[in-house]
């Protein structure tokens, strides 16, 4: 099994090289999505063939007008309530989906999504959910990524409360094994039980142009934990157990609490919805040893985010790549607090994944994505994505890279606002002996 991929430590590096390498082919667009080119004129076209040097750019317009859901929708026959204000979009919906992590799950999400009066003025967002699982789970989260001040400060929160269910699998990216028909993933799973708190704020401040530095508060506490299949009085010890007491923690409760310094570049066009431009962020997190079942850790997370336009006439047409890593590069954390797939601010990474199904001391995870129109009014459009994972597990020396699990999928997007290029999504997505359908409001990056 470990041949698998033994070889191909360099392919996350080519995939985010060719994005580099790929040039940009389109300026800076306005938030109307007007369609510019140059003029082609034929000589006989023009008064005096020698008349065309002179040629001015023509601007065309859209071969169709844009519609968005609100433009079709009547208030009566909707299940969602959408309300387009000028500058602002607010949306209501209801959730209803099924995935191995929660099993069947209904509830609410909603998403406020703003900017200030002025043409410079980025747009935020601000993201709530509430739902419950027939697996007796409790979901409650609430996600901010908001600009003030005329973009001069910039605040990322992530906040969650759970009662919650999940197995665990391990550590390592070496789980999966590659083309095994026999392998049956409920054969390694061990469920938990548990529940979280998570509080995540950081706030920066615009030192130059879309470059910012800030300072963090992170809080994240796990209690009532129930390692259902460990039975030590028979023998029978789980990865979770064997992990938290070779490192010193009770296997019952624990906390990993810390500040951090965070860097962000961002100059992306629009912060919903991306055709073009930049978004990287580096955090570096100090868990002090202060309390009880603590322990000293530093954590860092660094991001990456690159758009580029494929069509200067259809601005819908974009490449989109996306990677992000966790690392423990300091002392050691509690075994639910390790960086896990699927647990990124917005829950996005690792689709065809369960959550938590890929685990280790360190994790990356890179993604490539195609987004292209499917109607000519921009009302429905569609991705086609490729990603992969790898996790490292430290007790048994497999390092990052060592083992990738890659996933593909692809989905639709539906235009609900204009202003904002705000969609909502339908992905499905295959992994190795996994796969997942997921619904959202908002790009997946």
């Amino acid at each position: 099994m470990k041949t698998f991929f033994k070889k191909s430590k360099l392919l996350p590096g080519l995939i985010m090289l060719l994005g580099l390498l790929l040039p940009q082919t389109a300026s800076a667009q306005s938030s109307t999505d007007s369609v510019s080119m140059k003029a082609i004129m034929n000589a006989d076209e023009l008064d005096d063939p020698d008349d065309t040097a002179a040629a001015q750019p023509v601007t065309y317009e859209p071969k169709c007008e844009v519609k968005s859901v609100p433009d079709l929708l009547r208030k009566k026959d909707s299940l969602a309530v959408v309300k387009p204000l000028k500058n602002k979009f607010f949306i209501l919906i209801p959730v209803i989906g099924s995935q191995p992590a929660t099993g069947f799950l209904f509830g609410l999400t909603a998403q406020y999504t703003f900017k200030g009066p002025r043409p410079d003025d980025r747009y935020s967002s601000i993201n709530a959910s509430a739902t419950y699982t027939t697996k007796k789970q409790v979901l409650i989260n609430v996600k901010n990524n908001v600009f003030l001040k005329r973009n001069k400060i910039f605040l990322s929160g992530d906040w969650r409360f759970y009662i919650f269910s999940q197995a665990n699998y391990g550590l390592g990216s070496d789980i999966l094994p590659p083309q095994k028909e026999d392998f049956n993933i409920d054969d390694i799973a061990q469920p938990m039980e548990y529940n979280y708190v998570k509080v995540h704020q950081t706030s920066s401040w615009e030192v130059s142009k879309n470059f910012y530095v800030g300072v963090g508060l992170h809080l994240d506490g796990y209690t009532s934990i129930k390692d259902i299949p460990l039975d030590t009085a028979n023998g029978k010890y789980t990865y979770s157990y064997n992990y938290n007491t070779r490192n010193g923690f009770k296997n019952d409760v624990y906390y990993v609490n810390g500040i951090s310094l965070n860097i962000l570049y961002d100059s992306r066009d629009n912060q919903i919805n991306a055709n073009h431009g930049w978004y990287w962020n580096l955090n570096y997190r100090i868990n002090p040893d202060l309390g009880k079942n603590v322990a000293l850790s530093h954590i860092a997370f660094a991001e990456a985010r690159y758009f580029v336009p494929l069509s200067k006439y259809n601005k819908q047409h974009v490449l989109g790549f996306w990677a992000y890593g966790q690392f423990v590069t300091k002392g050691v954390v509690p075994y639910l607090n390790l960086p896990a797939v699927g647990w990124d601010q917005r829950s996005r990474g690792g689709m065809g994944y369960t959550q938590g199904l890929i685990r280790g001391n360190n994790l990356v995870y890179g993604e490539t994505e195609y987004r292209f129109p499917i109607t000519c009014n921009q009302l429905i459009s569609g991705t086609v994505f490729v990603g992969f994972t790898t996790a490292s597990d430290k007790e048994r020396n497999i390092r990052l890279f060592d083992y990738l699990q890659p996933a593909t999928g692809l989905g639709l997007r539906i235009l609900l606002d204009k202003a904002t290029r705000t969609n909502f999504l339908l992905n499905y997505a295959i992994g190795r002996h996994s796969k997942g359908f997921y619904l959202n409001a908002g790009e997946v990056f």
